[in-house]
């Protein structure tokens, strides 16, 4: 069985995890089951390690704050004719340790030992650094 793998996703336009949980919910799910999706135009290649138990992690204004488990990959294709993929996401948000991040297009691979630990359930709340210490701490190598 292939080792996992996660992806690396900016949530562009959200100030905080409670904007990524708002446009969740007012957003319906394309699912009965309430499993949440995101279109993007590239696939992975990495496919298998992705669904061998991978998340999309989001950052939220240059900081890694939270993920979601990927289900599966489904092919999308646009009123345009192009094909896409949808990442097919757990509705659960897991909250996850702050991790500064450099702005970037489209998704990133993360390998499994790179990717920040999810906060215990106490610690949900906690807020994170603001985005200029959050990098300033990345740059001298502390999180």
């Amino acid at each position: 069985m292939a080792e996992s793998l996660h992806l690396l996703k900016l949530c562009v336009g959200a100030e905080s995890v409670e904007d990524l949980l708002d446009w969740q919910r007012t957003h319906p799910a394309p699912y009965p089951t309430g499993e949440r999706r995101h279109v993007t135009r590239m696939w992975p290649k990495r496919e298998a390690e992705v669904l061998a138990g991978g998340s999309l992690y989001w950052v939220v204004k240059g900081v890694i704050l939270c993920r979601q488990r990927i289900l599966r990959l489904d092919e999308i294709e646009g009123a345009d004719g192009i094909r896409r993929c949808g990442i097919v996401m757990d509705p659960e948000v897991v909250r996850t340790e702050a991790a500064p991040r450099r702005p970037f297009q489209g998704w990133r691979y993360l390998e499994p030992k790179d990717a920040p630990r999810d906060l215990p359930k106490a610690r949900e709340a906690d807020t994170a650094l603001p985005e200029e210490m959050a990098l300033a701490l990345a740059e001298i190598g502390l999180r």
